[in-house]
Formats: structure tokens, sequence, C-alpha cells
């Protein structure tokens, strides 16, 4: 089955205008020294479409005015069209600032066309916008349901119910004889629907007729979908000088909006994002502030990146106002299939344990969530080093930097920073009771090059039978009465 969604946002949105826009504020859109879009603030303080700006600032002196800029509303359809891109392939731009998406094929993996309408929304919200939502069986027939927001038509006979309802003037090309439609009586597109064909074609031409046959579904319809770029980098301009980095987070959730349709499109996963902060330009430019983030484990969802923007928004110290934002996805892979595994593993699966160590890295830094990588050393305090989790090791590199044999060799779970010189008592270590070796000493001679080694590791068992790891170290050239030194290493689970 195929449905349609027909998106129809204002035609002027006051938030292409200005990005902190509300509803409480007194802002005005004016076209040609003519108000055309007033807030709900403004109205009640008498300002109505149409006058002039004289009699707006003499009616509300406060009001924030704004020209209209076509270009913006331009690139602020294309922001939606590209964020719209994760639902589905299919996007197309219509006429007065109406987006059509052919979901019929992604209903049942969004759960429903309910559940896939409260998302769209959900994310128009996040992109500062308001949208009147329809749904449809043909694409025309979403068209003109958004145009009047007349809401949900799921089947064909509702669809035309509703359809009949709506105003003669609706269709574009039947504006410019909306007189003559009243004139006769025609009020509604179901009085057009029953005027004969052959006099209204000659009345108001054919592209009427081909736009009501395509809304009813009795012509196929044709359209130029949207196609993403083949590399992702979206800019936002701050209309307002933001000192504080934490209140940059909306613009940039707005552009990984953007990102997320753009990799869904794309069939791509990103493994590194760029965040630029602009500041100043002109006399007092400076360089831009670059955030940077490394994904462990590559995504395209937005939840889990804004957390991470959230949390590295949150340590920069702006050195100047931010007057716009860039993001750049330069790092992408090909989008992983889902896992084929009938039973997940215990304790989550592998992307929330990543997700959970993006997270602290973002929180604590890089240099403070750190992974073990064994080194090529048989001296047991270089055979391990830490490095940042961010740092893919993989275990097959793990064991190539191991010696061949240390793998079939007992070491234990918890090995000492510094080892413990134990006390000797009946010419035995002591550490609690006296240890009682458990197993053939195993020689450690190495490090010749740097830091020489030459000792003689067991396993000894105390008299609450825990086994500990201990060394007896031998001093070449040492007397030989000397008594050896016995040292604790390290600790067995």
């Amino acid at each position: 089955m195929r449905l349609w969604i027909g998106l129809s946002l204002p035609q002027l949105p006051l938030e292409v205008f200005s990005p902190n826009w509300s509803a409480d504020s007194g802002s005005v859109v004016l076209e040609q020294e003519r108000v055309l879009i007033v807030s709900a603030a403004a109205r009640a303080a008498g300002v109505q479409p149409g006058m002039r700006r004289g009699g707006v600032l003499m009616l509300m002196p406060e009001a924030r005015l704004h020209e209209r800029l076509p270009e913006h509303e331009v690139r602020a359809m294309h922001d939606v069209a590209m964020a719209l891109l994760q639902y589905t392939p299919l996007v197309a731009q219509a006429e007065e600032s109406t987006l059509l998406m052919d979901i019929g094929a992604s209903l049942s993996l969004f759960g429903g066309i309910r559940a896939l309408c409260r998302r769209i929304r959900a994310n128009l919200r996040s992109l500062g916008f308001t949208a009147s939502l329809s749904c449809a069986p043909t694409a025309r027939g979403a068209w003109m349901l958004a145009r009047r927001g007349a809401g949900r038509a799921l089947t064909m006979a509702s669809m035309v119910r509703r359809l009949d309802r709506l105003p003669s003037a609706l269709p574009p090309p039947a504006r410019a004889f909306a007189a003559w439609f009243e004139g006769i009586g025609c009020y509604t597109l179901g009085d057009m629907r029953r005027l004969p064909r052959p006099g209204l074609q000659r009345r108001c031409g054919r592209p009427l007729l081909d736009l009501l046959d395509a809304a009813y579904g009795m012509t196929p319809e044709l359209f130029d979908w949207i196609e993403a770029p083949t590399t992702f980098s979206a800019r936002l301009e701050l209309f307002d000088r933001v000192e504080n980095a934490e209140a940059l987070l909306f613009g940039a959730h707005r552009l990984l909006l953007q990102m997320t349709g753009w990799l869904c499109a794309r069939q791509l996963a990103v493994e590194r994002i760029v965040l630029q902060l602009e500041h100043e330009r002109g006399k007092v430019a400076r360089p831009p502030t670059i955030i940077e983030i490394v994904l462990a484990e590559a995504t395209w969802r937005d939840e889990h990146l804004v957390r991470l923007l959230k949390e590295r928004l949150g340590k920069v110290e702006l050195v100047a106002h931010v007057i716009g934002l860039v993001l750049e996805a330069p790092q992408v892979q090909a989008m992983a299939p889902p896992s084929d595994c009938l039973f997940p593993d215990p304790g989550g699966s592998e992307d929330d344990q990543q997700r959970m160590l993006e997270l602290l890295v973002a929180r604590l830094g890089p240099d403070n969530v750190l992974q073990a990588a064994p080194q090529a050393d048989y001296r047991p305090e270089l055979a391990n080093m830490w490095v940042p989790v961010q740092k893919k090791v993989t275990m097959r590199a793990m064991a190539a930097q191991m010696p061949p044999d240390v793998l079939s060799l007992p070491r234990p779970s918890w090995l000492l920073a510094k080892p413990i010189a134990l006390l000797m008592r009946n010419h035995r270590p002591f550490y609690g009771s006296p240890l009682k070796m458990a197993s053939n000493p195993e020689r450690i001679e190495a490090g010749w090059w740097s830091q020489s080694q030459t000792r003689d590791y067991f396993i000894a068992e105390g008299q609450d039978h825990a086994h500990y790891w201990v060394y007896r170290e031998r001093i070449v050239g040492a007397a030989e009465d000397a008594e050896p030194r016995w040292f604790l290493h390290g600790l067995f689970g």
C-alpha cells in the first residue's frame, strides 16, 4: 500500500528568521514594508497582517522586526528535507513550503503511522519548526489535506470524502477563478468535480484537471526526489551572539538531525564528527573552536551523539562569542547489518557498551578512560600498557604483541603496581601466614638492554588457602651465604 505524508510548513516560519523566536516575543515578519506574519504577543498588542512598519512601531515599540529572506526559507526547507530522509529516501518538495514523503514501505519499520507521525513531529520541534501534517493514499491528496490542516485519511474512500469538503480555491490553478467559482455556487472540490469536464477545462485550463485527477488517484504522479549529497557539511548561522557553550546544544541538535537523515539516505554510519564554533569576523576575528568526537563504534542515530555533544559542550570555555555552527562528518563507513544472533549478549549488547564508553570519554576526557594493551615483553611490569579506549586494539593485534608462550603460563588476576618485600620466618616468606610454594619456579630473565631482571616466580599458598604470585630475586655476584629476598607481585582470584 502506498501512503503519503504531507508536511506543510508555515509559508514564512518565524524560526527561519530567529532561532530564539517564541510566541511570547513581539516578532513580526515584513515583506516590502508590510506585515506578513506576527507572533501571538504582537497580535495581542493589535498588530495585524497588512500593516506598515510605522503602524507596528506605534502599537508595539519593542517589536522585533524581521525582513523576509527567501534564501533562508529555501535553506530551511532543505534542512527539514535532509532530516526526514531518515524515514524514507522518497522525499520531494512541493509548492508553498510543503514536503511530500512516500512512507508506505516504512510503516512496519517505525511501528505504524501514528508512531511515525509522532517521531516526525518531534524531529520538527527539535529543528525549531511547526508543520501541518497529513496522510493520504496519493501525494497530491496529502498536499491538499496538509495545506488545509484536514488531518489523516488512510483509505481512498476517506480521502475522497475529506477532499470533497475542501474549498474550491485551494488548488493553485483555481485561485485565479475564485470569484467565478463562487458566482456559480461552486464552493468545494466536490462541487468542482461535478462540473462538466470539457467546460471546466476550457474555462480554467488543463493544469487544474490534472491536479484534481492526481489528488483523487485517477492518474499516476511523478516527482523529482531530493538526493543526499556525497559528503555531509551543514552550517547554522546564529542570529544572536552566544556566550555560553551549553546554549549551543539546540543548534547542534538541528545539525545532527540533518546528518542522521543524510547517513540513512546514503546507508552510512559515522565514526568521527567535527563541530566548529565560529566566532566574530573582521578585525576581531578568531579561528573557530573545534570539537571533535571519535566514536568507538560507528553509529547513524542522533540520540547518542546529542549526549556526547552535551558533555563536551559543558566543558568548553568559549574564547569569544559564537555566531555560527558547522557540522561535518569526515569519517564514515558502510552501515553494518543488524545482528543475526537469536539471543542477545547478557549485560547489554556490544553497542550499548560502546555507547557507555563514549559517554565516559566525553565526560572524563580521553586521557582518563583507558584500556589494557599487551606488549611484547616478558617482564610483568612492562608486559602491559594503558592506552586511550578510543584507540582500537583488537584481540588479534593483542595476541600478536604477546610472546608466543605467555598465554599458556599462569598469571594472577591482580598484579600489584609495585612489588611488596616479604618478611622471612624460618627461611620461608611470610605474608599473614607462612607461604608454601605450590608450583615449580618460572624464571624470568630479560631486559638486559634497559632494566635487567632476574627472578624466579612461584605460586605460593597461605594457610587460608589464598594463592599469591611471589618471586625470589636472584642477585648476581652476591655472597653465597646471603639470604635471598622474596617479593609479593600479584594475587590470584
